[in-house]
């Protein structure tokens, strides 16, 4: 290995986590000659991996930032503008470094120097979990880049990686796998999340979320004979992902250690885990990040907490959620139901996991003004108006007892991995794999899902939505209800997009699709707003409605129809992947090829 390589991570990493005396060599920092030589040093090293190696929880005006923001980057919710990565308007000029390259840089200088240490099930935890953030850094990538280079030395970024040539998606896949294997057979199990440090069970987690990844990306878009598949592969290796996607999540179920949290309060337990600092006692957490509120906070609360965010929730996702008997919202219901603003939303009515999703009139959003939430604040200052009429209730901390409008003063968890996430991966999984065979099996894997919020079981037939302006109505019963099963347990969590991009979907979901929010013309809420709206106006405007004056039912346009004149313009023969910048493709002669389209 080169020296300024070791040198170079010395620096970033010891500045990462601790000061040390050149003169001592304390445990917990790194020796300047001889690096890791206890595992007070590889902890500490490892710790950087804590800040970078997490799903974030944070919020920024406009949303599409954090767990809580991140679904404006689907059909789930809109901000103001539309977002340049579904809306085909990114360009080369967009394209950014790999930066993931830097933080697995720092792991292999790690992996490559271990041997200084003695060997103790605590090393063993460290290095597992040091395998595991090399497997999620390259995950990050991979699902926006695809083919990638695969270095297990700690190469510099900007020299030296870009002389290495990329491998195939397979290959990427099975070497994240890979390490992901490894951690699972170093690392401890647990039977909680209250250390908030990596376990067996999350790499687990995370091995079925990448094999449900790759098995789909590979058999949907192998099916639409698109650019973005590797075209080497085979159906069998196609299962082969899917299978051992099935297989994690069913190694951390056979635990018997985690379960849905549940009280039996229908009407809360499923919005409460959300909002709950310390989760360590939940047995739905795997892992989590936690605030609060004081020395690490977020903003989520802040912009949250008066209904706003600059965001808001589309009818899209508000009409996927099935009646309380568990059948399709149907059209003719949502028209009656629609005219009172709030009235679909009822957890008498609708899956109650809506009305802990979506604030309904009556709604606390924060204590200082308890049942404050009357009609959305379509017009209000700044970072509390919705965009859509449909204001975010989950991750809000309506009983929050810190600052409710400093920034960074709110404590809403990073959950990283629920059991929720692990049913859902195993249902999709055995769905993909023989839908009818497996009927039985997934309904009993997603049976506490319903039964937390007092559901009816699955039932595929009478679920299935045929109905033509259905998205998902061409795929079979099976896969379709586990789709939207997925969809609503884990909506506004941030996982959307990439559900829809391994899908292969965006062409039923987001080309030329225009996001609406609540009914406004034909419902109650004129009334309620008197003259302080505009619309219709040749400028000034503060909402914007489909349709034209006169018409009898006209919805909310969250984004300006100057905007989004044609609706989203995703182009299916590039924007399912981002572009290399192009020094990566023309400094490395054909170790590179740049993706599709670009």
């Amino acid at each position: 290995m080169k020296l300024r390589n070791i040198l170079t991570v010395l620096v970033i990493s010891i500045a990462a986590t601790a000061c040390f005396d050149l003169d001592k060599e304390p445990e917990g920092v790194l020796s300047t000659n001889k690096p890791f030589r206890s595992t007070g040093e590889i902890q500490n090293y490892v710790n950087q991996f804590y800040e970078s190696g997490l799903r974030f929880q944070d919020f920024s005006m406009g949303g599409g930032s954090g767990i809580a923001g991140s679904d404006t980057y689907s059909d789930n919710m809109a901000s103001t503008a539309p977002v340049t990565r579904i809306n085909g308007t990114l360009s080369m000029t967009n394209a950014s470094s790999l930066s993931g390259y830097t933080y697995i840089r720092n792991v292999n200088f790690l992996l490559n120097n271990q041997d200084n240490c003695e060997k103790n099930s605590t090393f063993n935890q460290l290095i597992g979990e040091a395998y595991y953030f090399r497997a999620w850094y390259y995950y990050q990538m991979f699902k926006d880049y695809g083919p990638l280079a695969i270095v297990k030395e700690p190469l510099d970024p900007d020299l030296e990686l870009m002389q290495v040539g990329q491998n195939s998606r397979t290959e990427v896949a099975d070497f994240i796998l890979s390490d992901l294997d490894k951690a699972i057979s170093l690392m401890s199990e647990q039977n909680s999340s209250a250390g908030m440090r990596i376990h067996r069970d999350v790499a687990r987690a995370l091995k079925s979320e990448v094999a449900l990844f790759e098995g789909t990306w590979e058999k949907y878009h192998k099916a639409e004979g698109d650019e973005f598949y590797d075209t080497s592969i085979t159906d069998a290796k196609i299962n082969s992902y899917i299978q051992a996607a099935a297989d994690a999540a069913k190694a951390v179920m056979d635990r018997g250690v985690w379960s849905i949290y549940s009280t039996g309060n229908h009407n809360d337990d499923y919005r409460i885990i959300f909002q709950t600092t310390n989760l360590g006692s939940n047995p739905e957490i795997l892992w989590y990040k936690r605030y609060d509120g004081d020395q690490v906070g977020n903003n989520v609360n802040r912009y949250l907490n008066r209904g706003g965010g600059g965001v808001g929730i589309t009818s899209s996702l508000i009409n996927d959620y099935l009646t309380i008997d568990g059948k399709p919202y149907a059209a003719a219901d949502r028209k009656a139901a629609q005219t009172v603003f709030g009235n679909e939303l009822l957890p008498t009515v609708r899956d109650p996991r809506l009305a802990q999703t979506i604030a309904t009139p009556g709604q606390t959003l924060r204590p200082d003004n308890p049942h404050g939430y009357v009609i959305p604040p379509l017009i209000a200052n700044g970072y509390h108006q919705t965009t859509s009429g449909f204001s975010m209730l989950k991750h809000t901390q309506i009983d929050w007892t810190g600052d409710l409008d400093a920034e960074y003063k709110g404590a809403t968890p990073a959950i990283q991995f629920r059991y929720a996430d692990v049913l859902l991966n195993y249902a999709e999984a055995l769905a993909e794999l023989d839908g009818a065979g497996n009927a039985s099996l997934i309904i009993a894997a997603l049976k506490p899902l319903r039964d937390r919020v007092g559901m009816p079981a699955m039932d595929f037939d009478r679920e299935y939505d045929t109905d033509s302006d259905y998205p998902f109505r061409g795929l079979n019963k099976y896969i379709q209800a586990v789709r939207r099963e997925r969809r609503v347990e884990q909506a506004l969590e941030g996982r959307r997009f990439y559900d829809i991009m391994r899908w292969a979907a965006a062409d039923e979901l987001l080309v030329g699709w225009t996001p609406q929010g609540i009914l406004f013309i034909g419902s109650n809420l004129p009334s309620q707003y008197g003259s302080d709206l505009a619309y219709d106006q040749a400028s000034g405007n503060t909402i914007y409605l489909t349709g034209k004056p006169g018409d009898a039912r006209r919805y909310i346009l969250p984004i300006p129809p100057s905007a989004l004149p044609n609706g989203y313009g995703f182009n299916v023969h590039r924007d399912y992947l981002l572009p290399f910048q192009e020094r990566m493709v023309s400094l490395t002669g054909s170790n590179w090829k740049q993706n599709p389209g670009w």
